[in-house]
């Protein structure tokens, strides 16, 4: 039996272990599981792999980042974005790898028509893959955080005019703090804008419901962890 798994530090909901399952039974992959591994600290990660015979492991937040020195070596697109989701074991050895970026373009991709620009909302570990992301796909774009130069409160109309593509990498807005959005001016949306959001849970998050209502394009972030997941599914079966 293969040993498939999910490291983070708050497993609550875990979109990859119920996708994975629901996977393996659909398909009839009999010879696999999937568990969450929940670790308080990323120091307990030689530990967990020692005491356990894994053939593959994802990597969700507080751990992207912080995984990377535990490995014996990374990928090349994941030393670029630097962060890490997927984990690959072979020959004793751990690779880093980031499948993020490509459920991400991959998702957004069919949308973009001839948009150029993005605005990308938040600075931290998420927004890391969406930049390497729009490198890959020639999309110009601005990071807006509260620890910038440029802040939420900086978006104008003219602003929104020319960065047609908004991408919210924060957690506001993600169950079961529903009821949060980043504070941008949506006033300012109309129909030529794009508002693509991480958070897949709820379905429509305030962000994408705001957007909406100015007539916008939305899209959540399901597609993109579905695709994700399944490149982490193709690596691990190299």
């Amino acid at each position: 039996m293969r040993t498939f798994g999910l490291i983070g530090k708050s497993l609550t909901y875990s979109f990859s272990s119920q996708y994975f399952s629901e996977k393996f039974f659909k398909e009839g992959i009999s010879d696999s599981k999937y568990k969450n591994f929940k670790l308080k600290s990323i120091a307990d990660f030689p530990r967990l792999i020692a005491e356990n015979k894994l053939s593959g492991l994802n990597v969700t937040i507080p751990y992207k980042e912080s995984i990377i020195p535990f490995l014996d070596d990374l990928t090349d697109d994941a030393k670029n974005i630097g962060a890490v989701n997927t984990i690959q074991f072979i020959n004793g050895k751990t690779i880093g790898h980031n499948t993020d970026w490509i459920g991400f373009s991959k998702s957004i991709k069919p949308l973009l028509g001839d948009k150029k620009t993005a605005l990308i909302l938040g600075n931290g570990g998420g927004a890391k893959a969406i930049k390497f992301a729009l490198n890959k796909l020639n999309i110009k774009h601005k990071t807006v955080s509260r620890k910038t130069s440029f802040d939420y409160l900086d978006i104008k109309t003219e602003t929104t005019d020319y960065y047609t593509i908004i991408i919210n990498t924060t957690p506001l807005g993600t169950h079961p703090k529903i009821l949060e959005f980043p504070k941008i001016n949506y006033t300012d949306l109309n129909s030529k804008n794009l508002l693509f959001d991480l958070i897949y849970n709820p379905n429509e998050s305030r962000f994408l419901q705001y957007g909406k209502a100015k007539g916008s394009e939305i899209k959540n972030g399901l597609e993109m962890l579905q695709i994700q997941a399944e490149e982490s599914w193709n690596i691990w079966n190299l």
